[in-house]
């Protein structure tokens, strides 16, 4: 039984599973806001509306794929920490759900929360959409689509009203 699923598994193992991804930002926020899991100070919370656009999903299913596992994050750099990733949004595409993405002025699933002031007029913020393909026999592949997009943060804050 072991060498059989092992052949099944085989058949899949070498596929490429990177597809074009198209990404979009049409609005990003940002506001400093008190973080209460430390000691009372004071962080960055991003807020980005984004478009994905992802045309060609049903190229990655084959026998040996249940499910897709897609996610969006943000990589960034600052002082503090030389590399940042956040995970921004996620979405699971089952075999059989309609092979096209196509999501426009979508918001953030998680805050995008940086621990302290590192957002703030950063100018390389990168959104990439990558995906775990989920077999039925074998390895747990994580794939990066083609297409990311790199976006500036703004240099001030949004003031919200405290009524």
């Amino acid at each position: 039984m072991a060498a059989l699923t092992f052949g099944c598994f085989i058949t899949t193992a070498f596929k490429d599973r990177s597809v074009p991804v198209r990404l979009h930002v049409s609005r990003i926020m940002l506001k400093n806001v008190e973080d209460f899991t430390g000691p009372r100070e004071r962080s960055d919370l991003g807020f980005i509306t984004f478009d994905i656009t992802l045309n060609c999903l049903k190229n990655i299913f084959d026998w040996n794929v249940k499910q897709l596992f897609l996610y969006l994050s943000a990589e960034y750099s600052t002082k503090n920490n030389a590399l940042n990733q956040v995970v921004l949004w996620d979405k699971i595409v089952l075999r059989g759900d309609n092979p096209k993405l196509l999501l426009k002025d979508m918001k953030t699933k998680y805050f995008f929360f940086d621990d302290g002031n590192g957002l703030k007029g950063n100018r390389n913020v990168t959104l990439t959409l990558s995906w775990n393909v989920v077999p039925n026999a074998g390895i747990l592949p994580l794939v990066t689509g083609s297409g990311h997009v790199s976006v500036p943060f703004p240099d001030t804050y949004e003031i919200t009203k405290s009524y």
